[in-house]
């Protein structure tokens, strides 16, 4: 079997725009007063970005890119890769050359690192409670704008997996576009009389009956919303693998397991992307 590299992060263009878009605002129009004043040019530091308490690690090629971008001269040496289950203490990378460099960059590293770190450490945390069961844990659409592309590398490195990553690479049918649409039948009549061969059907149910339906339409997958763990089962049992089946709503560190055993084939979770706490990890200079 082919060991499958999950945690490859994204294309630097994919996320370096955003890294430097983060350093302008925070340079704004004179750049870093503070360190230029008090610091000497040529005075040299060595600094390590440190786990201040345990979890999962994402965000590190951010932290790099903000040293890189600031001053190209830094030398970053990382020590524990994204991905990677860290204790309190753990060193993540150390960075050398100019103290006023690094920083100037400090403030930018951690603001990325932390806030990914706590995406990843939370899709952990729920991987980790449906261990055993076929259920995948998957990211949702609810992320910061411009920050995607990070966010759904997060929940990677946290061991889930992505849903969509925009409109355009799969079709979701919700309840809006039925309403819109008037009626399952229409807006899926009206989807494959429009899409390429390659794009899926996903297609969001509330109801039982409504589940039924989709399954005489034969979409790809069906998104169980809001249901009880009753209807859960009954979902699957009536769906008999004819589709794949998400459920979501209502997940938590404390039901997600219990959704997980009903036989669904993903768990899909907004939270771990809009919700999730910070990671604290600070720089000790």
């Amino acid at each position: 079997m082919i060991a499958l590299d999950f945690t490859r992060p994204p294309p630097a263009l994919l996320f370096e725009p955003q890294v430097a878009a983060a350093l302008t605002e925070d340079l704004g129009r004179a750049g870093d007063i503070t360190s230029q004043l008090t610091i000497a040019a040529q005075t040299s530091a060595v600094a390590r970005l440190v786990a201040r308490k345990p979890g999962r690690l994402a965000g590190l090629i951010c932290a790099e890119a903000a040293f890189r971008l600031v001053d190209p001269a830094l030398k970053f040496d990382a020590a524990t890769p994204d991905g990677s289950e860290i204790a309190a203490g753990t060193v993540l990378a150390s960075i050398s050359g100019s103290a006023r460099s690094i920083l100037t960059a400090e403030r930018v590293a951690l603001n990325f690192l932390g806030p990914l770190s706590g995406t990843a450490t939370a899709t952990a945390a729920l991987v980790q409670a449906v261990h055993g069961t076929k259920a995948r844990i998957v990211c949702t659409r609810k992320t910061l704008p411009g920050l995607r592309a990070l966010q759904k590398y997060a929940v990677r490195c946290g061991g889930g997996f992505n849903h969509r990553f925009g409109l355009d690479d799969a079709a979701m049918i919700k309840d809006n576009h039925v309403q819109a649409a008037g009626g399952i039948a229409p807006a899926v009549e009206k989807l494959r009389a429009g899409l390429g061969h390659m794009v899926r059907i996903e297609l969001e149910v509330d109801t039982l009956a409504q589940l039924e339906e989709a399954l005489g339409l034969g979409v790809d997958t069906i998104l169980l919303d809001n249901m009880s763990l009753d209807d859960l089962r009954r979902a699957v049992a009536m769906a008999r693998g004819r589709a794949v089946l998400e459920a979501s709503g209502n997940v938590t560190l404390a039901s997600v397991r219990a959704i997980a055993e009903t036989g669904v084939d993903y768990i899909s979770s907004g939270a771990i992307t809009h919700s999730a706490p910070n990671l604290d990890i600070g720089l000790d200079y």
